[in-house]
């Protein structure tokens, strides 16, 4: 019964069935399945696959998006869970897709995987210019700021925003790091950024390399 509970909510994840992961989400609750271990074992595998196939051409953005939207409904459940007791997170990750830049998945992915690992997120979604990225740095006081861009043309912005960061004389307060399709770890030396993620996976473990 636990096996095919967490086997239907990972194929509404992926199949968009947004209406029923809230539903199968309890449901593997009340089975007394941790909130870990709904997170870890099939909400993550599942946005997994749906950035396989995205990347793949299976899938293009409004699928995805709905994707997105049916994993936020069972992880909203989730998160007060994974908080509970005497929580406290092992570092403040900001997050952003750049100015020019709609692609939503690999973000959604690191985010899932940096939650599960005890991070706390601010999402600031996608399209982000470099003085946003600054200005809710300075709201937040993240330990981490994470850059994402999809397409080659937005690439540029990256630099910007370090850029930024250094006419305001704050560059040196934030590890600021970049991850993304096109990017590469020798585009994130040009640029002068703390880090370079190939995929999520790598970027958690970068992340908890900076903030030791």
């Amino acid at each position: 019964m636990t096996n095919k509970v967490l086997d239907e909510l990972k194929e509404a994840v992926i199949e968009m069935n947004f209406d029923d992961t809230e539903g199968l989400t309890k449901k593997a609750l009340d089975l007394k399945i941790t909130a870990a271990d709904i997170l870890n074992d099939t909400l993550i595998p599942a946005l997994d696959e749906v950035g396989v196939l995205f990347n793949d051409g299976d899938y293009f953005l409004p699928d995805v998006l709905m994707c997105v939207k049916s994993y936020d409904n069972s992880y909203a459940l989730l998160e007060p869970l994974l908080k509970e007791g005497d929580y406290t997170a092992k570092g403040i990750v900001m997050l952003g897709t750049v100015a020019g830049d709609i692609h939503d998945i690999g973000k959604k992915i690191l985010t899932a995987l940096l939650s599960g690992n005890g991070f706390e997120i601010v999402d600031l979604g996608v399209d982000v210019t470099p003085e946003i990225f600054l200005e809710k740095a300075k709201e937040f006081n993240p330990d981490i700021i994470g850059m994402s861009a999809m397409l080659t043309t937005t690439m540029p912005v990256m630099k910007e925003t370090i850029d930024v960061f250094s006419e305001s004389g704050m560059r040196d307060k934030y590890k600021m790091i970049v991850g993304g399709a096109p990017l590469s770890k020798k585009f994130s030396e040009e640029i002068g950024a703390d880090g370079y993620g190939e995929d999520a996976q790598s970027g958690v473990e970068l992340i908890k390399s900076l903030v030791k």
